[in-house]
C-alpha cells in the first residue's frame, strides 16, 4: 500500500474568503514503512497572511514574493500524490483549500478525490481517543513522539511528525505490558526511534527440516492431547 501524509499551511482559516495555500509537505508511506521520498514545496499565494495565520507559521510574504503560484507546482504534486491514499489531520481544511486551488486552475480538474483516496487521522484519533485532546501536539505527548523543533507549524515537519503519530496509532499495541501494575491508558512507553530507510536488512534464519519435523510432530502431539483443537494444526490447514 502507497500512503502519502500531507499537509498545508495557509494564508488564513477560511477557504470561503480566498485565502490560499502558501506552503505544502508530503512524506511517503509504501507498506508502512517511511522511505525517504517527500516533496515540499513554498508557494507564492499572491495575497498576504491574516496576522493570526502569520503567528502560526511565520512565513511572511517578503519571504514567498519569489516563490511559484500553485499552478506552477501543480503537477509535480499531482504526480506525487495520484493514486495514494493520502493522511491528513483535520483532511477537510486542507482538501478543501487543494480543491478550490485545482478550481482556480481549471474547473475541469475536478477534485482531489478524483486522483486519490482520503483518511482524516483527526477523525481516527477521535474514535480511538474519545473526549481527549486529539490535536498533533496531544498525539506526539500520547504516543511519546518528539516534536521538539515544532516551534513554529511547518508543512513538511508537520507531515513527518503526522506520519511517525499515525504508524503508532493504527499499528495496534506498542507496548508489552505483564500484569495488572503497568498504565491502562493505552499510553506507549519509552521513545520512539525512527530507523533509516537504508538500512541493513535483518538476515532471516529458516527452520532446518528437521527443526520443521520436530515441529509437525509437536503439533500432531497437541491435536490428540486437545481431542483435535489445535489451532496451530488447523491454520497450516487452511494456508
Amino acid at each position: 500500500m502507497r500512503q502519502v501524509v500531507l499537509d498545508t499551511e495557509t494564508t488564513g482559516l477560511e477557504v470561503e474568503q480566498g485565502h490560499r495555500i502558501l506552503e505544502i509537505g508530503c512524506v511517503e508511506v509504501l507498506d508502512r514503512k517511511l522511505t525517504r521520498r517527500q516533496l515540499h514545496q513554498y508557494i507564492n499565494p499572491q495575497r498576504a497572511s491574516d496576522e493570526g495565520a502569520l503567528e502560526v507559521h511565520g512565513i511572511t510574504t517578503e519571504f514567498l514574493a519569489d516563490k511559484p503560484v500553485f499552478a506552477d507546482i501543480f503537477p509535480a504534486f499531482l504526480e506525487f500524490v495520484k493514486g495514494a491514499e493520502l493522511v491528513i489531520h483535520n483532511a477537510p481544511f486542507d482538501v478543501g483549500f487543494i480543491n478550490a486551488e485545482m478550481k482556480r486552475m481549471s474547473p475541469k480538474l475536478g477534485v482531489l478525490t478524483d486522483y486519490c483516496t482520503i483518511v482524516d487521522s483527526l477523525s481516527l484519533a477521535r474514535q480511538k481517543h474519545p473526549g481527549q485532546k486529539n490535536n498533533l501536539n496531544a498525539l506526539c505527548k500520547r504516543y511519546t513522539v518528539d516534536n521538539s523543533q515544532r516551534e513554529l507549524h511547518g508543512a513538511l515537519l508537520d507531515a513527518e511528525i503526522l506520519a511517525d503519530v499515525y504508524l503508532l496509532m493504527t499499528g495496534g499495541q506498542v507496548t508489552l505490558s505483564l500484569g495488572d501494575s503497568g498504565d491502562e491508558s493505552g499510553s506507549p512507553g519509552g521513545e520512539w526511534h525512527r530507523l533509516p530507510a537504508d538500512r541493513q536488512k535483518l538476515n532471516v534464519i529458516h527452520a532446518s527440516s528437521d527443526e520443521l519435523q520436530r515441529h509437525e510432530e509437536k503439533l500432531a502431539l497437541i491435536d490428540k492431547v486437545s481431542a483435535g483443537n489445535c489451532v496451530w494444526q488447523k491454520l497450516q490447514e487452511v494456508n
